[in-house]
């Protein structure tokens, strides 16, 4: 870890804890800050805010008070959750008070060279084959971010003999200084998120501060199928990597003759890949580009890519049961996600979908519900989605209370041959805590069916 010097005897408040904000505090206060924490959740029913306390950190919990910020803070770590229209995060705004994430902690702290991945889709599933396609060249990576460990945390044990494979969210990337990584992805770019961003125009913003800070001696790998994402990145200094599924790229990454090529030299033949879904061929390229950048050889992306299925949540294939195949996509928390992994079967689907009601209609998802026999739906959305699946012509469709009960009913109108595929199109908070919580109840309803099949 580096010596940092920045923060001694600074005032700084961390908002929100959760993983990061815990993590965040503890380094600060290392680091010679005067740390005070402010959280939500009341003290008694805050654990990590009882830990930080012991530590000697200043916590105040139970409400976010705009008062707070009287005590006049040079600093504010935000959780990347707490959005911008937050009453006390507006009113640091006004104060002219910087606000980051724990990200730009981690690059200011770590030895080890940066890889960060953004995008609206595909940004695990990326960060999952680089960090594979290192660890089997023996380039001792570390995974961090949003896919795994904090972060700040791992930059913690990071050396110059490492490389960290960062995950990162628009909601992080809003709050850098300085955070400059040696290569940078950016999947794809899709409307996403206008919950939490006033617009798409934030959105996409926030998703290029990836590279605002990138010198020319830097990479950013982009795609270029994109017109509109190549326009929006043309104002880094870094050399821009592009890679495409659609056409051949002499100096980039790209599909020549059923081969996956980067910089014109052949690496895999695309039958080799067993990773499922056309959408996937966009983050393979991404993740080749990143690796071969950094001098892995073709061997180690080869071994990766005829043995990586892909990621827990994400087109994760569970089980198989009297012929039909179930699989787990609980991170598809918007249509586009949903759609990519719909397009990926060439199999009858039932699928299972549903969820947070976030105001918007399902019209687009209805072009890739024609391969669907049959919807069982869950949540604040299933109205929504039944209206889509109606349109798109879909006979049968099923209302069920929750992801439990979805898996032996979809299973009741299923026939040998099925693909029964979890992919919500939807946010998870209306049932369930995080994308994760619903995709393993989804793996452990499967379980259940197959012990009483």
């Amino acid at each position: 870890m580096l010596n940092v010097n920045d923060y001694h005897y600074k005032k700084i408040l961390v908002l929100g804890l959760a993983k990061s904000g815990v993590v965040a505090a503890s380094l600060l206060h290392q680091l010679g800050a005067f740390v005070t924490v402010n959280d939500y959740k009341p003290f008694e029913e805050n654990p990590d805010a009882q830990g930080l306390l012991e530590q000697g950190i200043k916590v105040v919990c139970g409400s976010h008070p705009v008062e707070l910020l009287d005590e006049g803070f040079e600093l504010i770590v935000k959780n990347p959750g707490i959005p911008y229209s937050n009453p006390l995060v507006q009113g640091a705004v006004e104060l002219g008070i910087p606000i980051i994430t724990e990200v730009e902690l981690a690059y200011q702290i770590s030895e080890a060279d940066i890889i960060g991945i953004t995008g609206t889709n595909g940004k695990t599933t990326t960060t999952t084959l680089i960090y594979e396609m290192l660890d089997k060249a023996s380039r001792n990576p570390l995974i961090a971010g949003n896919i795994g460990t904090v972060a700040s945390e791992v930059a913690q044990k990071a050396t110059s003999e490492n490389t960290m494979v960062v995950e990162l969210s628009s909601f992080q990337l809003m709050g850098i200084r300085t955070f400059r990584p040696h290569i940078a992805i950016v999947t794809n770019l899709y409307e996403a998120h206008l919950d939490y961003h006033d617009s798409w125009e934030e959105y996409a913003n926030a998703k290029m501060n990836i590279t605002k800070n990138q010198l020319e001696s830097d990479y950013v790998i982009v795609n270029a199928d994109q017109k509109e994402l190549m326009d929006l990145i043309s104002f880094t200094k870094a050399k821009i990597i592009p890679f495409s599924t659609k056409e051949f790229i002499q100096d980039g990454a790209s599909i020549r003759n059923g081969m996956l090529t980067f910089m014109g030299e052949d690496i895999i033949s695309l039958d080799e890949i067993v990773l499922p879904g056309a959408h996937n061929l966009e983050n393979i390229l991404s993740a080749a580009a990143a690796v071969k950048l950094m001098g892995v050889d073709n061997e180690a992306i080869r071994k990766v890519l005829t043995s990586f299925t892909g990621v827990k949540h994400r087109t994760q294939f569970v089980e198989e049961i009297n012929g039909r195949k179930f699989y787990n996509d609980s991170k598809a928390t918007n249509i586009l996600a949903a759609s990519s992994a719909l397009n990926a079967f060439d199999e009858p689907i039932i699928l299972l979908a549903g969820g947070l009601d976030r105001g918007n209609s399902f019209d687009d998802l209805i072009p890739s519900l024609k391969g669907v026999k049959a919807l069982v739906l869950f949540g604040e959305t299933a109205k929504k989605i039944e209206k889509a699946g109606t349109e798109a012509g879909i006979q049968t469709i099923l209302h069920v209370n929750n992801v439990e009960d979805a898996v032996p009913a979809a299973y009741e109108i299923s026939n040998a041959g099925d693909v029964i595929l979890l992919s919500p199109a939807c946010a998870s908070w209306d049932q369930y805590r995080t994308f994760e919580v619903r995709g393993d109840i989804f793996i452990e309803a499967v379980h259940k069916l197959k012990k009483s099949s």
